[in-house]
């Protein structure tokens, strides 16, 4: 088995997942926005990643009325799931859905924004790199106050952007990531 072959796989569990390195939240956000009960009917559906090194499909992304799970290339549905709870809020604001996930007493924030032909973008602040970081993290400081929290090996820096401001990095471009087709 390549790990080449697992680069698209790995690219969107950590579009879900924590890394050592987040932007985090004290609450779920958009804050004042009310949380879903459920994933609405048009959003629910099968999504397909590419594996961008070598253009083949990459491991499958199933949206229920309840919350997500993976399924690999062999139909096995071992990858991760999450379930709408108190640790997986979603809420739907100006078009996007944001999807929060606790970490501790730490929000981490994924948008997913689907176009018109069902195609969605999963998006994150991507802040693995270390000088990207620093260059976020300095234009970030002139907008609102950037806390830094260290819990063992991960580092979070916490911000608290009303709606507007919010928005305003969403239309800046801090929130990058990948696309996937919809293929039922």
């Amino acid at each position: 088995m390549k790990i080449e072959k697992y680069t698209a796989l790995f690219l969107l569990l950590g579009l879900f997942f924590t890394s050592c390195k987040e932007v985090s939240f004290k609450e779920p956000q958009p804050a004042g926005v009310v949380a879903l009960k459920t994933i609405p009917e048009k959003l629910q559906g099968w999504y397909l990643g590419r594996d961008e090194n070598n253009k083949e499909d990459s491991d499958t992304l199933i949206i229920e009325s309840w919350g997500y799970h993976f399924k690999d290339k062999d139909d096995k549905d071992w990858l991760g799931r999450g379930t709408l709870s108190d640790s997986l809020v979603i809420k739907f604001y100006q078009d996007y859905y944001f999807v929060n996930f606790r970490s501790d007493n730490q929000w981490i924030l994924r948008l997913v924004h689907q176009k018109a032909n069902g195609t969605l973008e999963f998006l994150s602040i991507d802040i693995a790199d270390d000088a990207k970081r620093k260059e976020i993290l300095r234009k970030m400081s002139k907008k609102f106050k950037v806390t830094e929290i260290k819990k063992e090996s991960d580092t979070f820096y916490q911000i608290a952007p009303t709606k507007d401001q919010l928005m305003q990095l969403i239309r800046e471009g801090y929130f990058t990531g990948i696309e996937l087709g919809k293929i039922k």
